[in-house]
């Protein structure tokens, strides 16, 4: 039986047994069961959680999200690297605090530790969250910070350190609360476009006037942002993606907003070809309403179909979204049920009130190449008719498509108000660590001991991680989709900057092997333009450069990305 077929019939036991028994262990118990019956046939199997350990009082970071209603969402992180060592950097939103940056100084393998820079240009107040990307193509990461207040962008000179752009590339920061943010870029265009997501309207004296405020996309002129032009009507957004959901080459604007203000508004997927002014998709298309509490956004093949099923987290409901079979527009219904993914509730606690999510991702976290999904939760502030113990999930897909809950048995279940987070290889052992922004708390960090514990790291599955680098403006090649294929499993992943909640990642992209010890690459570019495929190593860094060889790097080798 071709292997298609089969990933097709196990995704089908997946979702009949979860729909008819009423979750995703029902889903997991029938695959497990019907095994047998497959022989040498059958799928391979789901790793358990690893170990989290955590460590933020020894990790050098001491740093809290505070302020009041402004700053009651927000509260992203920015992943980079900033000094070209290959360790991911981290700038995190302190609200009405200075926001502030810190330099990786883990030894590989090793405990997590950082050390902050401190620079008038970053240590900004008002920073609700920021993405890293590089505006001006010279190969050093910059930074789009949002504030409830002007938005700036800030240049990246090298060795971690930021000089203010706003200005030399004719952007005006605004006055808005902004609270999301997307880039992408159109053909050939030196910069790239950027959308600010805009959340409440604020007065001449900067205070909220509880309207919903419009958004605002910025194509450039040359190297420079004269012009916004509105994405109107706007309905109090909290995440945003460009993203080629139809995988034609096009990247299209999808928003999640907030109910809690706006009246007759919806979910929004803004259409944005080259050379036209941006619109909203119809009824007529196939576009569906849908009404939430949006707060975050994260796309990613599950399926195996090329399009990136959707996430979109709220407030006691939510959604995890795919095309529908045949769909020729942008028709999409829900599966979270059916793969145990609603995640509506905590699922420790004790508490039985609705969950407020934020923050979704998607990382293979304990390499068995299967997709998992961290959501990040925690109350508003005080809100009464939702849970006020509310622990963070972690999701782990396996076989069939389904998720189990994995947060208790990783050991970091956690009860402050969570808002954004990173899903990151802090210390290049493979195994993705995760960051997360506590609002009126610490930090918290948690090293991935694997099937370990505190006294050391124990491999799970075998790994990669990649950079992408081609040659022009848009050097670390966002939008790529990236197809990384060991035996007859083929993960795909494009390459985005936006969703999540008020932060995300730029730098090392990992994937998980399972039992493969080599996988081959190929890259869908930007341009649309597919390279070859090639095989490379497990349990590395690799660089994918266009039109040439897979560069191998590891750490001490110096910059990943080669002389600029």
């Amino acid at each position: 039986m071709p292997g298609s077929e089969r990933r097709g019939i196990w995704t089908a036991l997946a979702w009949l047994a979860a729909g008819f028994a009423g979750g995703a262990l029902a889903a997991f118990g029938l695959v497990t069961g019907a095994r047998a019956l497959w022989g040498e046939e059958e799928p391979p199997a789901a790793l358990g959680a690893p170990r989290l350990v955590e460590e933020t009082a020894t990790s050098g970071i001491s740093h809290v999200y505070d302020g009041e209603f402004q700053f009651f969402v927000g509260g992203g992180v920015a992943v980079f690297d900033c000094d070209d060592d290959g360790l991911p950097d981290l700038y995190l939103a302190g609200g009405a605090l200075p926001a502030s940056l810190y330099r990786n100084g883990s030894e590989v393998g090793g405990a997590l530790h950082f050390s902050r820079v401190a620079d008038a240009a970053t240590d900004l107040t008002g920073v609700v969250g920021a993405y890293p990307l590089d505006v001006d193509g010279d190969g050093i990461v910059d930074l789009a910070v949002l504030r409830a207040g002007e938005n700036v962008l800030l240049r990246g000179r090298g060795e971690c350190r930021f000089e203010r752009a706003s200005e030399a590339w004719s952007f005006d920061g605004g006055t808005a609360w902004t609270a999301a943010f997307s880039a992408a870029w159109e053909s050939d265009d030196a910069f790239p476009m950027l959308a600010f997501g805009n959340y409440l309207a604020r007065d001449e004296a900067g205070e909220p006037t509880f309207d919903c405020d419009d958004s605002v996309l910025l194509r450039p002129e040359g190297a420079a942002y004269p012009t916004a032009t509105p994405l109107a009507p706007g309905y109090c957004t909290l995440s945003m993606l460009f993203g080629d959901w139809d995988h034609t080459g096009r990247r299209d604007l999808r928003l999640a907003n907030d109910r809690h203000y706006y009246r007759d508004g919806e979910e929004q997927l803004w259409r944005v070809a080259a050379g036209e002014p941006p619109r909203l998709y119809t009824r007529e298309e196939g576009w569906k309403r849908l009404v939430l509490w949006g707060m975050g956004i994260a796309a990613q093949d599950l399926t195996g179909d090329g399009l990136p099923e959707v996430v979109i987290t709220s407030q006691g409901d939510n959604k995890l979204q795919s095309l529908d079979p045949g769909a020729a527009g942008p028709a999409y219904g829900d599966i979270a049920i059916r793969l145990g993914a609603t995640a509506h509730r905590p699922f420790a606690g004790g508490d039985i009130l609705p969950s407020t999510a934020w923050h979704p991702e998607f990382q293979d976290v304990n390499n068995d190449g299967f997709m998992d999904l961290y959501i990040s939760k925690g109350n508003v502030e005080a809100m009464p008719d939702f849970a006020a113990q509310d622990p963070s999930n972690l999701l782990l897909g396996g076989p069939g498509g389904a998720f189990v809950e994995g947060a208790r048995d990783a050991g970091y279940l956690s009860f402050g108000k969570d808002r954004g987070a990173a899903l990151v290889d802090c210390n290049l052992d493979g195994l993705p660590d995760l960051v997360q922004v506590v609002r009126r708390e610490d930090v918290r960090v948690w090293r991935n001991a694997g099937s370990g514990d505190a006294a050391g790291t124990q491999a799970m599955g075998h790994w990669l991680a990649l950079q992408l680098e081609q040659p022009g403006a848009n050097g670390f090649g966002v939008g790529a989709w990236i197809e990384v294929r060991s035996g007859d499993r083929t993960t795909l992943r494009q390459l985005t900057v936006g969703g999540g909640h008020a932060g995300g990642q730029l730098g090392w992209i990992h994937f998980g092997l399972g039992e493969a010890r080599s996988a081959e690459v190929r890259v869908q570019w930007p341009d649309g333009e597919f390279g070859p495929w090639q095989k490379v190593g497990a349990d590395g860094f690799v660089v994918i450069v266009r039109d040439g060889e897979p560069r191998r790097w590891s750490p001490g080798d110096g910059a990943p990305r080669g002389e600029r």
